[in-house]
C-alpha cells in the first residue's frame, strides 16, 4: 500500500514536471521577432526557423524590393511576416522600423540584430569610408536597433540576440575593421546584458565561424556543405528562446564540426 502511494506520488511529480517543461518549450506561438538584415543569409535562416516554430516576424534590409521578395518566399500571410526597409546605421530609421513592427503586430518580443558588412584589406589599403561603413553597420547599427527596441522589450520582458562572430575573439590579417567591429559588439552585448536583465530582458551574443551565406559577395554552393548553415543558427535562436527563463547563455561560440581539408 505504501509502495503504491509512493509510486503514485512520484508519477504525479513526473507528470507535473513534464507539463512545466511543455509550457516552457511551447511558448513561441505568436511571439514577434524583429530581424535586421533578414532578407538573406543568417537573418533569412533565422526568420524561416522562427516562422516554422509559430512566431511572427519582421525582416529588414536597406532595399524594400529585396525585403519584400524575401518576405514572400517565407510566407504570403501578412499577419505573420512584415517586410520593412531600414538602414541600421540610422537611429531614426530603426525607431521607425520598430514602431512599424509594434503597430502591425501589437508587440515586440525578440530583437535579432543581425545586419552586418565586411571589408577585408590591410590597414594600409583600408579606406576611411570602408572603416566607417563597417563600424556604423556592425557596431553602431546594433546600438541603434537596441535603443529603438528597449521600450517594447521592457513591456514583453523580451530577448535581444546579437550576431557577432568568432572574429570577435580571434584576430586575423586584413581584418582590422571587421575585428574591431565584432570585438566591440561582443563587449557591447555583454555590457547591455548586465544593464537590461533587471527589466527581465535577456541578452545573448552568438559568435559563428564559417557560415554558408552571401556574406562579402559569396554565392553559396555545394562546396559550402562543411560550413554552418543559416538554419543551424536559426535552431540556436529557437533553443535560446525555449530555454528555461532562469538560465541565460550570454555568449555562444559556434563553429563547423570539421574544417575543410
Amino acid at each position: 500500500m505504501v509502495l503504491c502511494a509512493f509510486l503514485h506520488i512520484n508519477a504525479r511529480r513526473e507528470l507535473n514536471c513534464l507539463l512545466k517543461i511543455t509550457i516552457v518549450m511551447n511558448n513561441l506561438n505568436n511571439k514577434v521577432a524583429y530581424i535586421t538584415g533578414g532578407s538573406k543569409g543568417i537573418g533569412y535562416g533565422i526568420a524561416k526557423t522562427l516562422l516554422d516554430n509559430g512566431m511572427k516576424i519582421a525582416i529588414t534590409s536597406r532595399n524594400i524590393k529585396t525585403t519584400r521578395e524575401a518576405s514572400e518566399s517565407l510566407s504570403t500571410d501578412t499577419s505573420k511576416v512584415l517586410p520593412l526597409e531600414s538602414d541600421v546605421s540610422s537611429l531614426a530609421s530603426e525607431i521607425k522600423a520598430v514602431e512599424a513592427v509594434t503597430a502591425h503586430f501589437g508587440q515586440l518580443d525578440v530583437l535579432v540584430a543581425n545586419a552586418g558588412v565586411g571589408h577585408f584589406v590591410s590597414i594600409e589599403d583600408l579606406s576611411e569610408a570602408d572603416w566607417k561603413s563597417t563600424i556604423e553597420t556592425n557596431l553602431t547599427g546594433v546600438f541603434n536597433s537596441v535603443k529603438a527596441s528597449i521600450a517594447a522589450l521592457k513591456q514583453s520582458k523580451g530577448y535581444i540576440i546579437t550576431m557577432a562572430s568568432l572574429a570577435g575573439t580571434n584576430f586575423f590579417a586584413n581584418g582590422a575593421a571587421y575585428n574591431a567591429s565584432k570585438f566591440g559588439l561582443v563587449g557591447f552585448t555583454q555590457a547591455i546584458m548586465l544593464d537590461l536583465r533587471q527589466y527581465g530582458i535577456k541578452v545573448t551574443t552568438i559568435m559563428p565561424g564559417s557560415v554558408a551565406t552571401h556574406f562579402n559577395n559569396h554565392i553559396p554552393d555545394d562546396s559550402d556543405a562543411w560550413k554552418i548553415q543559416p538554419e543551424d543558427i536559426g535552431q540556436i535562436v529557437v533553443d535560446l528562446l525555449n530555454m528555461h527563463p532562469r538560465t541565460l547563455p550570454s555568449k555562444i561560440e559556434v563553429r563547423p564540426t570539421i574544417p575543410p581539408k
